[in-house]
């Protein structure tokens, strides 16, 4: 018998003389073991080999590194498509406000030049006013050379995409290092892109807009910020508790005006409104539990489960309004957050940025603002806007920034018109805020204020 010898991972089989064997080792997942030997015609050792199922050949792994950077790459396209859409929509009207300003600048000049002197003082309060305008313009142009950086994202990830397929198929020699730091800073940079031009402060909320009126007083409902172009998909979800039935619509015209859907059995049921859609899975927090799950629609099963410690649950910290509202699940610019209480936080909110692949939480803040007291909250470029009630006369009053870890009182009017949120969600990708208001379905635009600093001009 030859002594046991240590190989790198692969199969199982044994060439005994002329016949081919299988073995089956006592421990197939420690190392290659050699557990017999024997001599063919031609007198050449063969002998029994196990492989460990769960080590990977040198060739596996870097296929998995590739293949890792592939899946951050292709996150980041669909990033850059959400970014491009709303920059390009909001560079119209920058277009339109630039041709405006200048316009009037030449016409007050040619008032001053062509006209007479009493007919020229008529305009020079506005002029004055004119004049505390004019310093936009240089933004404009700054804005308008971030959405060609835009665009420069876009054909940067390409590039990257294209690498790495090519790489995929044809694993030769490549510098794993260099590519991971492309693919890191590029990263950072949309991260840093994303911020500024998507990001800024609440200012306002638009009087609501009622899509639909259907199911019973609480539930939610969705679109994917992160789904693909020509994806308007509606997510659907009637009650609080103990249900594990989603609906699927497949378009937004078609949630509102038909009852055709296509329902998703989840294997477990949801506690409380605050299930988000992105990226193609559903986040929700299992019922009776603080077990965070990630389902993914396309295989139909759990992707990943994570218990969210020392998070309240079955009521312990809801919302106001109740209805095992305990864990609320958010997205903003930034990605995939959850917003809690704990007992160590004195039933006060507590704020976890969370990675949406593992559900691992990134970082924490705790707050001073009682759970129980919120009436509904949601999350807007990092900032988390709390409102002081769920029925009757309501406002956004309360804001956590996550950035600098501070917090204000604010005074943001909300008409609550059905007199009963039981949820409200923002969506970064339409700007909106999704409500179920009393059975109905509603929509809230919002107005973001971004500050721009001296140097910026």
């Amino acid at each position: 018998m030859q002594p046991a010898t240590k190989l790198p991972s692969l199969m199982l089989l044994v060439l005994m003389g002329s016949e081919l064997t299988q073995v089956f080792p006592a421990n197939p997942e420690e190392s290659w073991q050699v557990y017999s030997s024997a001599q063919d015609s031609e007198g050449r050792c063969v002998c029994t080999v196990v492989a460990p199922q769960q080590t990977m050949c040198s060739r596996d792994a870097r296929t998995k590194q590739l293949r890792q950077l592939l899946e951050k790459v292709q996150n980041m396209t669909q990033s850059i498509q959400v970014l491009d859409q709303r920059t390009q929509r909001d560079l119209q009207y920058v277009v339109k406000m630039e041709d405006q300003l200048r316009g009037l600048e030449t016409k007050f000049r040619q008032v001053e030049e062509n006209h007479k002197q009493n007919i020229a003082k008529q305009y020079k309060a506005i002029k004055a006013k004119m004049a505390e305008i004019r310093p936009l313009i240089p933004v404009l142009e700054e804005y308008k050379a971030d959405a060609k950086l835009v665009l420069q994202f876009k054909e940067e990830v390409q590039n990257l995409t294209s690498v790495l397929s090519e790489l995929q198929q044809e694993l030769g020699a490549y510098d794993y290092d260099d590519l991971h730091s492309r693919v890191t800073n590029l990263e950072e940079r949309l991260r840093a892109c994303m911020q500024k031009l998507a990001c800024g402060k609440l200012t306002g909320i638009s009087d609501p807009i009622t899509i639909k009126t259907s199911g019973s007083r609480f539930g939610s409902w969705m679109t994917d910020p992160l789904a693909p172009e020509g994806d308007t998909r509606v997510w659907y979800m009637d009650g609080y508790h103990n249900n594990r039935f989603v609906r699927e619509y497949r378009s937004m015209a078609d949630f509102m005006t038909s009852d055709n859907f296509t329902s998703h059995r989840l294997p477990h049921p949801w506690s409380g409104t605050g299930q988000v859609v992105y990226n193609g899975s559903i986040y929700f927090n299992k019922f009776q539990s603080n077990v965070i799950i990630k389902y993914d629609f396309k295989t139909s099963s759990i992707s990943r489960t994570q218990r969210l410690d020392n998070a309240g649950f079955s009521n312990s910290y809801h919302y106001a309004w109740g209805g095992h509202s305990d864990i609320d699940l958010m997205v903003d610019e930034g990605g995939l957050w959850a917003v809690y209480a704990t007992n160590q936080n004195a039933g006060n909110v507590v704020i976890s940025k969370l990675n949406p692949t593992t559900l691992q939480v990134i970082r924490s803040w705790t707050t001073n603002h009682p759970k129980r007291s919120a009436g509904e909250a949601f999350m807007i470029c990092g900032t988390l806007y709390v409102t002081n009630g769920y029925s009757g006369g309501t406002k956004v009053y309360y804001a956590f920034h996550t950035n600098s870890s501070t917090y204000e009182y604010i005074d943001i009017a909300f008409q609550n018109k059905y007199s009963h949120i039981s949820m409200l969600d923002y969506n970064p990708r339409d700007r909106a805020l999704y409500a179920w208001n009393n059975g109905h379905q509603v929509l809230y635009n919002v107005t973001l204020f971004h500050v721009i600093r001296s140097e910026e001009l």
